[in-house]
């Protein structure tokens, strides 16, 4: 039991049921705002495309190099919506959307209706 509790406490969640149709949408697992992204790989001479990969956090051609004119540099094209002829070249990145939150927070009191003294709030982090 102890060491099946040492790979637990490692896990990442991978977003494994995130659905792939949505744009964003929240994962049923660990409960984070993911965002899906898709991205096409491309020949940089000749604009063939080419099947992605995901390498080490990378996103690579499948072969190394153009089997239409041999060159081996390419560039990453982001595409806003999939569709049926981009599916086999197409991989999907799931990342976490970070929330933007404030650090401050400003209040106003109206001088005619309220017969209070202006004081200032108080700021709770």
């Amino acid at each position: 039991m102890i060491i099946l509790e040492l790979f637990k406490k490692n896990r990442v969640c991978t977003h494994d049921r995130v659905s792939v149709e949505a744009d964003l949408s929240y994962c049923p697992d660990c409960g984070e705002l993911i965002k899906n992204q898709w991205f096409l790989t491309r020949c940089n001479c000749c604009g063939v495309k080419l099947k992605a990969t995901i390498r080490n956090g990378e996103i690579v051609p499948e072969d190394h190099f153009c089997h239409n004119c041999g060159a081996r540099k390419f560039i990453i094209e982001p595409l806003e919506k999939i569709n049926f002829i981009n599916i086999d070249y197409a991989v999907l990145v799931k990342s976490v959307v970070k929330a933007s939150v404030e650090d401050k927070i400003q209040s106003w009191v109206d001088i005619k209706t309220c017969n209070c003294r202006q004081e200032l709030l108080p700021q709770f982090l």
